[in-house]
């Protein structure tokens, strides 16, 4: 039987960010020095592939530090944790790793510069979202106020209109954080903000690229998990770019193919936390039903790495 034609739209950059790499490098490079198990406050980045993977390695993923037994290494994971977390494992003297991704340091940074010089401090980001916990928590209760959309903007209640300063979560829609801080400096124009952009390179990347893909497509599929944020972005930046079907899938077993009878191109890109692998494999999935044609859609060239911990590296 002859197959029907496919053109697949890979977009790129697309898959693990510099900060993922480090995160899981993090986790294989403890089980290494310290065997396992190696404990893990919450999942080290949001893809069940990964993390399972390393749970197969001997990592143990917990929510709490509660969960973890003094006398084992604990990692905190690459969306970093509130100042409290690491105070409380070295009270308890725990050998603990930071994961937190250093472009989130940055964020959290930023924010304790801001209130060290007396500045209230709005956060653009989800609620519930351990990078937004983790931000908000590196200030005391009341010094950093959320605000997710423009309407939040209206009702958002500082302390003093003319000393505040804002900062974002680092996985955000490029284009909504955009029309939130337009309406933040319109209401209060005093407001300071980064020195640099909070959202960071890799998620700015992955966005453009969809934006250049997406509209040429008849379908778009982001490879990434439901509680991954940038990944979640990724689809509703194509939906928006004019892509009439655009879903998130984890794996080729999630495909609704029904759904895609008759489409002549796809568009497929993935979060920065999926592995490259299950790209290759949703790609594997339409070549046993369509006779496929990829071609690259390239934006940006990725080149940025970051160093692990020193407590993991070996001795020069």
């Amino acid at each position: 039987m002859t197959l029907p034609p496919l053109t697949i739209l890979l977009a790129a950059p697309r898959g693990f960010c510099a900060g993922v790499d480090r995160a899981i490098k993090i986790v294989e490079m403890a089980i290494e020095k310290w065997g396992a198990p190696v404990y893990v406050r919450h999942e080290i980045v949001h893809n069940k592939y990964v993390v399972d993977g390393l749970r197969a390695k001997g990592a143990v993923f917990v929510e709490e530090l509660d969960d973890c037994p003094p006398d084992r290494p604990v990692i905190f994971s690459a969306h970093g944790v509130p100042k409290a977390v690491p105070a409380e494992a070295e009270r308890r003297r725990m050998v603990y790793v930071d994961a937190t991704c250093p472009l989130v340091s940055k964020v959290h940074i930023e924010a304790a510069r801001h209130a060290e010089n007396g500045l209230q401090i709005i956060m653009i980001g989800h609620a519930g979202h351990p990078e937004t916990i983790g931000t908000m928590g590196q200030l005391p209760d009341g010094d950093v106020l959320l605000v997710e959309t423009e309407a939040d903007v209206a009702t958002v209640a500082p302390r003093d209109p003319q000393a505040l300063a804002f900062v974002t979560q680092t996985t955000l829609s490029v284009d909504d954080t955009a029309g939130i801080v337009a309406a933040l400096k319109a209401r209060f124009p005093a407001i300071v903000g980064p020195h640099k952009e909070d959202i960071c390179y890799a998620t700015t990347n992955r966005q453009e690229a969809v934006k250049a893909a997406a509209p040429r497509a008849d379908a778009l599929l982001v490879v990434g998990a439901p509680n991954s944020s940038n990944s979640k972005r990724l689809v509703d930046v194509g939906a928006r770019a004019g892509c009439a079907y655009a879903q998130l899938v984890q794996r080729a077993a999630d495909i609704d193919f029904r759904a895609l009878d008759g489409i002549r191109t796809l568009a497929v890109t993935a979060g920065a936390s999926a592995p490259e692998t299950l790209v290759t494999e949703v790609i594997d999935a339409f070549r046993a039903r369509w006779d496929v044609t990829v071609e690259l859609v390239e934006t940006a060239q990725e080149n940025v790495e970051f160093k692990v911990p020193r407590v993991l590296r070996a001795p020069a």
